[in-house]
């Protein structure tokens, strides 16, 4: 198998993101509960008849379910095509690496302002651009410094920077975004569509970098709570 311990994560999102529990997922796919917690917890290696069995279940690719692309229909993305996202004279075509997370950062971060766009809340909007800017800046200011330029370039000093001026910045636009969202909530605003399908149908394409995007940081993170 390509590598177990995609297959397991990209297992368990699959059936957290249908929205059905382990039981259900283990009592359709025709085996005991126990054995699909063993392969989502990559504890166990499955055989190729279960593989077949969970692409039917999730209508995804076996080279999807198995992390060899992030397509969902099983189209791979090559290196030439990667290279090739690039605008001409990019100095990303030197990278593949630099350019697949930048084309994976901005499909999703398109999905991201599509759907609040959907939503129609200018505020929940601004706080979203704020919170990814300040990340930008961020990283982009640190950056400039290893590379020894002149921070006077910047209007904030350098020890507010290195004092984490950006970080409560994202912090304070988060709970912005947050807020805004749970007045939609109160004010019982329709949600776009936030299924697999739905989001397929809406943003071909950038759909996948969305959910390779939620996988990587939900695993990063989840690795994070268990130390």
């Amino acid at each position: 198998m390509a590598s177990t311990s995609e297959f397991s994560r990209t297992l368990s999102l699959l059936r957290q993101e249908r929205g059905v529990s382990q039981r259900t997922a283990a009592k359709d796919l025709g085996i005991s509960q126990a054995l699909l917690s063993h392969y989502e917890n990559g504890i166990r290696e499955p055989g190729l008849a279960f593989v077949v069995k969970a692409c039917d279940y999730y209508h995804v690719s076996a080279d999807f379910i198995l992390g060899r692309t992030l397509s969902r229909d099983g189209s791979m993305l090559t290196s030439e095509e990667v290279l090739n996202t690039a605008e001409p004279g990019n100095i990303l075509q030197g990278s593949v690496m630099a350019t697949l997370q930048s084309k994976l950062l901005s499909g999703a971060v398109g999905v991201l302002f599509g759907l609040l766009g959907k939503l129609g809340d200018k505020g929940a909007i601004n706080a979203a651009a704020a919170y990814l800017g300040s990340a930008v800046y961020q990283m982009y200011r640190h950056l400039y410094r290893a590379a020894g330029a002149n921070e006077a370039y910047f209007a904030l000093d350098p020890a507010a920077c290195t004092m984490g001026a950006a970080d409560a910045d994202m912090k304070l636009a988060e709970n912005r975004y947050a807020r805004y969202l749970r007045a939609q909530v109160s004010q019982k605003a329709e949600f776009p569509d936030l299924t697999s399908e739905a989001l397929a149908a809406a943003y071909p394409g950038r759909c996948q970098s969305l959910t390779q995007v939620l996988s990587t940081a939900d695993a990063r993170l989840n690795a994070l709570t268990e130390k």
